[in-house]
């Protein structure tokens, strides 16, 4: 797992390559803390983090193919899960391969097959391929998104980067933001494309770029499909969902690096640390544990607290499926003083680079993957079974199956959401933009013919949730381990088993009454009975009054701080009420509309972004 960036210009070049390069590449160093280095041609530049997972020492980046007198460069980040396969059919080809690492199997793949590459990977990644011989750069991203790829153009040319922060160290880019880009931000519908930099595009997933001196094109190489599927029993269903993990979980345990999994005691990731801890122990002996990491708060641990997304405490049946499974089991619990450390909060908003985040969630996810880098450098996750398998209460809810917009802003809508200054509410006309959105993303969800209402309001939800809910997670979760070094595999996003499941009737994947049946009859026998049991349980949050009293001042110092910039987009009135009432009756999304305010004032603060309004 690395940072990529670059550039290919056409144009006049009027300052100094290697030394932009270099600054571009620099800002990626939490995402490559084990080694970097750069590439500069008459026309391109290229640059790499890296850190190091498989082949320590031959995965050297950027990596280069001379032909000819014509060089072929690529920049990577990311896993080839198949790259064996792939490396074995090169090799009959007649390609010959110096390292074991999946980056040199990339590149022979471009040089063997072009574009078509795409085709035959499997795995999560984005890179760049620079082809002197085509005077051509090539952008790919993976098919559900899980890592980024972001690009802007310039005169005569084209940046990219792994994140944003990259692009903005070239001196044709500038961190601009005008009404579209905090459109974007606070209508919280996850489009992928715009963003909220102005002239910063996010590559979508499952797609391709390419540039030259004809300009860019963008093409989709891959995207959910409706395909029809013969009747399946639930027994058969169930049967190829255990097939598809087991392969995919056993693709995804490679590395050269500890590796661990993260264990939050819910079916999502008991199923999964299960499967890994069998392999594992399939491989090097019936003695061999897998380490598993879980995060809890102080306040929880003494006397949990609910609200409207949490139902119950994680911690003990974290601690019983570790037991249960065989793990080395360890709990970060962390406090208030933790979770309100300004560092930490600066570090989350700079790796996230928006002011848009989840507060508490996010710096207790930052904290946790720092302690995991003491010990781990690759975690298995279990994010996108809910959005896979049907887990979300949307997709059980009548009244959110009813409701004519997108399902989570019945949870995280205008309430969580930062309240915006009216003169700018009245600019951005948040509800008319998401009508519209919410009509462009029904109408690209593929549908079968003959369709009763069930299985056609089902499959529009399982596509949002697929192709935007995932892909905030899968951003949170990459920016936040990529800041502390950590590389995160998601086997669940496997696109085989994603595609699987997309076309199993609804009426099958939830054969037992309840959300996620294929995954939790696949876990039966792998998990105490009391995880397969348990209700949906999102992630944990804090509820001790000391740290809604520290956040509320944090809000209120927000609020005066940077000559009023803060106020100037903020609704006070409707966020003053909140900062003064007591602590302890702070409701979780009235919290999350703090939280926003704090980020904002820090974003601002970071970025110093131009704003165009």
């Amino acid at each position: 797992m690395c940072g990529i960036t670059g550039w290919v210009s056409f144009g006049q070049d009027d300052y100094e390559q290697k030394t932009v390069i270099e600054a571009m590449t620099a800002t990626l160093r939490r995402r490559g803390p084990d080694a970097g280095g750069t590439w500069v041609g008459a026309h391109a530049a290229i640059g790499h983090r890296r850190l190091a997972v498989i082949d320590l020492v031959g995965g050297v980046q950027p990596m280069v193919s001379d032909q000819d007198g014509a060089e072929t460069v690529l920049t990577y980040s990311g896993e080839i899960y198949n790259h064996h396969e792939l490396r074995g059919e090169l090799v009959r080809r007649g390609h010959t391969l110096r390292t074991r690492s999946d980056t040199e199997v990339v590149l022979h793949a471009y040089l063997e097959w072009g574009d078509l590459l795409v085709d035959r990977l499997e795995g999560m990644y984005a890179f760049a391929v620079w082809d002197e011989r085509a005077g051509r750069l090539l952008l790919v991203r993976d098919r559900l998104g899980v890592k980024p790829l972001f690009y802007a153009e310039i005169p005569g040319g084209v940046v990219f980067g792994s994140e944003p922060k990259a692009l903005f160290c070239h001196p044709l880019v500038r961190p601009r933001v005008n009404a579209d880009g905090l459109r974007e931000a606070y209508s919280l519908l996850f489009n992928t494309g715009p963003t909220v930099w102005t002239g910063v595009r996010e590559l979508a997933p499952g797609a391709l770029a390419t540039f030259g001196p004809h300009g860019l094109t963008e093409r989709t190489y891959w995207a959910l499909d409706a395909a029809a599927m013969a009747a399946v029993s639930p027994q058969a269903a169930v049967e190829q969902v255990r097939v598809h993990l087991e392969r995919a979980t056993a693709a995804q345990l490679e590395a050269d690096v500890p590796l661990c999994s993260l264990l939050s005691g819910g079916l999502d990731s008991t199923v999964l640390t299960a499967l890994l801890a069998d392999e594992l122990r399939r491989r090097e002996g019936p003695h061999a544990r897998i380490r598993s990491f879980a995060v809890d708060y102080s306040d929880q641990a003494v006397q949990f607290t609910g609200d409207v997304l949490r139902t119950g405490h994680d911690a003990p049946y974290a601690v019983e499926a570790s037991r249960y499974i065989g793990t080395d089991h360890s709990t970060v619990v962390l406090d208030p003083h933790t979770l309100l450390d300004p560092e930490h909060r600066l570090a989350v908003v700079a790796a996230r680079d928006s002011p848009i985040g989840v507060g508490d969630m996010d710096t207790s996810l930052y904290v946790l993957f720092g302690k995991i880098a003491q010990s781990s450098t690759v975690a298995l996750s279990g994010e996108a079974a809910d959005e896979v398998f049907g887990g979300y209460p949307w997709f059980h809810s009548p009244a959110a199956l009813s409701a004519p917009t997108f399902p989570w802003l019945l949870v995280t809508g205008d309430e969580a959401a930062m309240p915006l200054h009216p003169d700018l509410a009245a600019t951005l006309r948040i509800e008319e933009f998401r009508a519209d959105t919410y009509r462009d993303a029904l109408a690209a969800v593929p549908h079968l013919d003959g369709e009763d209402p069930t299985e056609h309001r089902q499959r529009e939800m399982a596509h949002l949730s697929l192709t935007r809910w995932l892909r905030q997670l899968l951003h949170r979760k990459d920016r936040l381990s990529m800041a502390q070094g950590i590389e995160v595999r998601v086997p669940y996003c496997d696109h085989r088993l994603v595609e699987y499941a997309f076309g199993v009737p609804w009426a099958v994947r939830s054969f037992d009454g309840r959300e996620k049946s294929l995954l939790r009859a696949a876990g039966a026998g792998r998990c105490p009975e009391s995880v397969l049991i348990r209700e949906k349980n999102h992630y944990p949050t804090t509820h001790h009054p000391d740290y809604n009293r520290g956040l509320q001042a944090m809000a209120l110092d927000a609020l005066d701080a940077h000559g009023g910039r803060v106020r100037d987009l903020a609704d006070v009135s409707r966020l003053r009420p909140l900062i003064d009432g007591p602590p302890e009756r702070l409701e979780w999304g009235q919290r999350l509309s703090l939280e926003r305010v704090v980020d904002l004032a820090l974003w601002l603060d970071h970025h110093h972004p131009e704003l165009t309004l």
